[in-house]
């Protein structure tokens, strides 16, 4: 077959990065993307194997002439990985209003938008294709200090699972949420921004959470191996029938085994009140 094309967000560092050299090895082609792509650089890329785009997920015009570029040089687009994010750390009462709406801006509506032009694309070429979004071990728990991240990742996984129930199945357009544990990349690191209300009361108020110390405690000591990661999403991508979910991690796989575990100890604790609504007949 020929070599399929992936459109990669957020290629500068990190998953990103890592996939767009595990696309290349594998004889296929590349669409990597980044706000400023001339400081992309990676080993194997030629001119016909890769293409490095600007790309603002913020900006929908910034979406559209990436996706233009793709086409008009490889014809298609076979698989696109919605990477770009970051971090937001810190109690919910010192994060500002700009940090929150950023946050979701990128994490959420960046993805949406990536999105629409990834499944308008691909059914008017009639190709179909797999859309992967890289939420978190944290689009499936809530994590202390991080809120807002955690929710923006919730609303991906809500929207994805969604559309993908909306989707024809002759327009074969699938869709996978990858959700990674704790991975040695930037995202703990240079990354991350951190919680701007710090008056000296929420400091006092929340003098049992440290967010920078917490992440600087993590930075580049986590289990998971970036490399390892993308050979994983590759994998994926090729799959005839991907999963709509998969953690990535063993930190992930034990988490989400024990959310699943609570999850449902409680939904047969609470079942005669779950029951208890409906009308009599």
């Amino acid at each position: 077959m020929p070599p399929r094309v992936f459109f990669i967000t957020g290629t500068s560092t990190g998953f990103g990065a890592e996939l767009v050299q595990v696309v290349l090895s594998k004889g296929d082609h590349v669409v990597a993307t980044a706000r400023n792509s001339s400081k992309l650089s990676f080993k194997d890329a030629t001119s016909s194997n890769s293409l490095l785009v600007d790309l603002d997920v913020t900006k929908t015009d910034s979406i559209d002439k990436a996706f233009d570029a793709a086409v008009k040089k490889f014809k298609r687009v076979d698989v696109v990985v919605n990477n770009a994010g970051y971090g937001l750390s810190g109690p919910f009462e010192t994060l500002s209003d700009s940090q929150i709406r950023k946050q979701m801006e990128i994490n959420f509506f960046g993805l949406l938008n990536v999105t629409r032009k990834a499944m308008q694309t691909m059914r008017d070429l009639k190709t179909g294709g797999v859309i992967q979004q890289i939420t978190s071990i944290g689009g499936q728990q809530g994590v202390p200090s991080f809120s807002i991240y955690c929710a923006s990742k919730w609303a991906v996984e809500g929207f994805t699972e969604s559309i993908s129930k909306e989707v024809k199945p002759e327009w074969g357009i699938k869709f996978t949420c990858i959700e990674p544990g704790g991975f040695r990349t930037d995202w703990s690191g240079r990354s991350m921004e951190f919680g701007e209300n710090r008056t000296d009361a929420l400091h006092e108020a929340y003098d049992h959470i440290d967010p920078e110390k917490i992440a600087s405690n993590r930075h580049m000591k986590q289990a998971g191996d970036p490399p390892k990661a993308a050979k994983v999403f590759y994998d994926l991508a090729v799959m005839e029938n991907p999963p709509l979910r998969i953690v990535v991690g063993s930190d992930a796989y034990q988490a989400i085994n024990k959310k699943i575990e609570t999850y449902s100890e409680n939904v047969k604790k609470f079942e005669k009140w779950s029951n208890s609504t409906d009308v009599d007949e």
